[in-house]
């Protein structure tokens, strides 16, 4: 081992176990949400695991000091960041679920990135198209009929899982540029506004969840297979998962510490297919790489590296909560 090379190797071991930590978290999220849905109804799973998730990032944002937004402007907006952002797409996730392999839903969840693009150049306006981004995003949707499977025809109850997951992600696509537009700028830290978006989802569902799907049950009367992936939902996946996504961004900076995203598809196939022993059809995971080749290139990941975050990844601002699937 040379000397110049120590630095370099010393750096890596500083974030890439956080940055592999995050693939695990986020990417096994979907087999916990399979998991959770066999006895809870969508709605109820995503009130316990937004409330375990705000319990979690109420107590890090005590131990670490820091304080909730106070202006009113902040909250009317994060009214529809949680909605968008949070309480949509995991109820969503949780019906999709219902009907398709928890490995298909975490591949959904991959096309985040190409929704939110051309959100945010025609509505929101943050971003500009080019070229490059025009490709990834026709590359990108080509990957989407490949994973449905269109030729095959379309219909069945299969299909409609697959829009769910779809419509889950496309809800990101809502939140992600909204954010960026109205909450970004702000002076509150990362960990403030996700805090302050987790809690505002949590009192959403605490209305919604009843009147739709009845009083939760409680949780003593379930599985403990089913409590543990509530736990791990809310208190690994939202609270633990976005600390260590905040120490990488500090150690690597956004764009490489954002290009985690590529890897939560990755740890969906793998656990999906190892512990609930899930397979799939060949063009799925096909769909699924041109799908991530699409997103790499609209994000300028395969050229010259960019100084700025990637577009629509998981944080791809320390403003941007982590709470994906």
């Amino acid at each position: 081992m040379t000397k110049d090379l120590t630095p370099d190797r010393a750096a890596l071991r500083s974030w890439l176990p956080g940055f592999l930590a995050l693939g695990v978290i986020w990417g096994s999220s979907f087999l916990f949400i399979k998991v959770g849905v066999t006895e809870l109804h969508p709605l109820h799973l995503t009130l316990y695991r937004v409330a375990t998730g705000a319990a979690t990032l109420l107590v890090v944002l005590a131990v670490l000091r820091d304080r909730l937004p106070r202006e009113p402007r902040i909250w009317a907006h994060l009214l529809v960041v949680a909605a968008f952002g949070v309480s949509l797409p995991f109820t969503l996730f949780g019906f999709g679920e219902q009907r398709v392999e928890s490995m298909l839903a975490g591949i959904w969840n991959a096309t985040t990135p190409l929704i939110v693009l051309p959100l945010a150049v025609l509505v929101f306006r943050t971003e500009r198209l080019t070229v490059r981004r025009a490709v990834g995003l026709g590359l990108g949707f080509t990957g989407v009929l490949v994973v449905l499977g269109v030729w095959e025809g379309v219909g069945g109850s299969h299909f409609t899982g697959q829009l769910l997951c779809l419509a889950a992600a496309a809800c990101y696509g809502v939140a992600i540029p909204y954010q960026t537009k109205f909450i970004a700028g702000s002076a509150h830290s990362g960990l403030s506004l996700s805090a302050a978006q987790v809690l505002v989802a949590a009192a959403q569902l605490a209305v919604i969840a009843p009147l739709v799907a009845g009083a939760p049950p409680v949780p003593s009367g379930l599985s403990g297979r089913v409590v543990a992936s509530v736990l791990a939902l809310g208190a690994l996946g939202t609270g633990l998962a976005f600390v260590i996504n905040l120490r990488n961004i500090r150690v690597v900076g956004a764009s490489t510490a954002s290009t985690a995203t590529y890897l939560i598809p990755v740890f969906a196939v793998l656990v999906g297919a190892v512990v609930l022993g899930e397979r799939m059809n060949w063009h799925q995971p096909v769909g699924a790489l041109i799908v991530l080749l699409g997103v790499a290139v609209a994000q300028g990941v395969l050229g010259r590296r960019r100084s700025r975050p990637a577009l629509g990844t998981p944080a791809a601002a320390v403003t941007e909560p982590a709470v994906r699937g």
